[in-house]
């Protein structure tokens, strides 16, 4: 078949395209914006990518199905011309996830407000180490397993990330309805993504559905520690198992300590020791994903008390979270994801107690639909008055009618007050002006850490070249 992505650039749908063209399919696509990494991965695979939108084009190629990724609404020409001619099927990525790849597969699929990526590269790994052959598709950049997406066998198991974002313009239900869970691990649950859910309710309500879909002979894995979580409904006909450090957790987690390598723990199953962790990554919230991640695979494989979570040992972790970009004995440059309060507040922490007696510059962009809002302030200063500096990046005024947007003037004021030093910025070049300072020779430690889901606008980049 001649799949059409429109819109193929991005790292989900760029990681389906390739997914799809190893499975035989002739793919091809579009988008506005193209560049490296995944516009090499794509060219190597043998997958035409073309610039902009045209309709001429997309009538020249014929394809027979379009996936309109969810970036992608009314005004488009590409989809005026699919809704108006109507002799060429569409889709959405994942229900073209669904067609053609998870209704023939054991699916695991991991959701919660946090973690999604990290976990779904750890169980993916911790299958790769068991030689259960899975396929997978992870939405972000890992280094352990060494690519994002893999097709597995048919009828075997398939780790995805389930995100509760929209399908599509056309199909406004979270993706992870399409995805046909065999087990769920939903790691935690708050508020996010305000542009199309009204409040915490209105998220509870599409995690409880997808609860729904999970067969009797399923599971579905809690974060035992997030009330949230324990609180959603549709539970009554799958396994349900606790995951977290509360006591009553059925896979808990023990003497948790941070190292100068990363972090150690033991994993006790139903009241046995199961695992002794030692691992390069930091954070107790890396632990929990570590352990659901570590209970899904062993479920999969059969036998959890046999099955083997040593190789989480051998775990590096996911490009852009808490990625280490320079390493100098002055100076250590760190990148990480994180843009809701909750998760730039958890890393933080981590970071404060594995690199002791060292100044930490926390840069946060406010960037997210979610990040950005008024209603976020207490939690930001929660967060960041963590850091030793605040620098705060200029709030973007997108599709802002009706909503009360952060003031980070007022913000950096209230981090002042609270013993932080702080100041926010009206663009991304003075932020990069102020932080020039920092990738000079420094007379004591200092770790400066980019929080931000997109670019920072090129900052990170060129404050690492600076950097040497």
């Amino acid at each position: 078949m001649r799949i059409y992505f429109l819109g193929i650039a991005g790292t989900a749908m760029g990681n389906a395209a390739l997914l799809l063209r190893a499975m035989g399919h002739e793919v091809l696509g579009c988008d506005q914006a193209i560049y490296p990494p995944m516009s090499t991965l794509l060219e190597d695979a043998g997958i035409e990518i073309m610039q902009g939108y045209s309709v001429e084009r997309l009538q020249e190629l014929a394809p027979d199905l379009v996936v309109v990724g969810n970036a992608y609404s009314r005004g488009n020409e590409e989809v005026e011309f699919l809704l108006e001619n109507r002799s060429i099927e569409y889709t959405s990525l994942p229900e073209v996830l669904r067609r053609f790849v998870l209704s023939k597969r054991n699916n695991i699929v991991v959701t919660g407000t946090h973690g999604k990526t990290t976990t779904t590269a750890i169980t993916s790994f911790l299958l790769e180490q068991a030689s259960q052959d899975p396929g997978y598709m992870i939405g972000g950049a890992p280094i352990d397993p060494a690519r994002g997406w893999r097709v597995g066998y048919e009828g075997g198991p398939f780790v995805i990330e389930g995100d509760e974002y929209d399908s599509a313009f056309f199909d406004k239900r979270s993706k992870f309805i399409h995805y046909q869970p065999r087990i769920v691990i939903l790691n935690n649950l708050e508020f996010d993504h305000a542009d199309i859910f009204r409040d915490l309710q209105d998220v509870k309500r599409t995690f409880s559905h997808l609860l729904r879909l999970v067969p009797k002979s399923g599971y579905v894995l809690l974060n035992a520690d997030d009330e949230n979580a324990l609180s959603l409904t549709g539970l009554d006909f799958t396994t349900v198992y606790r995951v977290g450090t509360a006591h009553d957790a059925d896979l808990r987690i023990e003497n948790y300590e941070t190292t100068a390598e990363g972090s150690r723990f033991d994993l006790i199953w139903q009241g046995q020791k199961w695992a002794s962790v030692e691992w390069g990554m930091t954070g107790l919230f890396n632990a929990r994903n570590a352990a659901m991640a570590s209970l899904a695979a062993a479920l999969t494989s059969g036998s959890v008390v046999d099955f083997d979570a040593g190789a989480l040992s051998r775990f590096r972790g996911v490009k852009r979270r808490q990625q280490l970009r320079v390493e100098r004995d002055d100076l250590t440059v760190v990148e990480d994801f994180g843009h809701h309060a909750t998760a730039v507040r958890d890393t933080l922490s981590a970071l404060r107690s594995r690199f002791k007696d060292t100044r930490i510059v926390a840069c946060f962009e406010p960037r997210s639909n979610t990040s950005r809002l008024e209603m976020m302030r207490a939690p930001t200063i929660a967060a960041l008055e963590l850091a030793d500096i605040a620098y705060i990046g200029a709030v973007k005024s997108r599709n802002s009618a009706g909503v009360e947007l952060m003031d980070t003037r007022s913000l950096a004021a209230d981090l002042q007050a609270a013993g932080t030093e702080a100041r926010a910025f009206e663009s991304n070049e003075e932020l990069f002006a102020a932080l020039q300072p920092l990738s000079s020779r420094q007379d004591r430690k200092t770790l400066v850490i980019f929080f931000t889901n997109g670019s920072f606008g090129g900052v990170i980049e060129r404050f690492v070249a600076e950097c040497g």
